[in-house]
């Protein structure tokens, strides 16, 4: 069960929760960008969007999806997408863009900047930073 704040109309876990209290447009957010950064983002949130209990909103500089939680956040930038999602241990390997400790979980960011950058391994990461938290 979800509560929506009536200042901003953010969809929230409840109604204590905190937040950026701000409306923000999605289009806002992909203002000047790429049509092919357009694309891998709706690509990712055509996946994630279908997980059970998943509740997407939007800040002045991310989309945040939150699962009991805040597992994975999506950071339009110029170029390319910066993918912050959470995991156990310190995550290494060529997608991975860092990987730093925060609040006993490890914060992992990886870049992606066309369709090609999307894969399973990718989405079974951010599959398991919404199974953990």
């Amino acid at each position: 069960m979800s509560w929506t704040c009536p200042k901003c109309e953010r969809e929230l876990l409840n109604e204590k929760q905190q937040h950026y209290c701000a409306k923000v447009s999605l289009d806002s957010l992909f203002a000047g960008r790429s049509a092919e950064l357009i694309l891998v983002f709706d690509k990712i949130l055509a996946e994630v969007a279908d997980w059970d209990d998943v509740l997407i909103s939007t800040s002045p500089n991310c989309i945040v999806f939150v699962h009991r939680k805040t597992f994975f956040v999506i950071r339009p930038m110029q170029k390319v997408l910066d993918l912050k999602f959470y995991s156990k241990t310190r995550l290494e390997g060529a997608m991975i863009h860092q990987s730093v400790l925060y609040k006993g979980k490890y914060a992992t960011n990886v870049r992606v900047s066309s369709l090609d950058d999307l894969n399973l391994p990718l989405f079974g990461l951010i599959r398991d930073s919404y199974n953990m938290l």
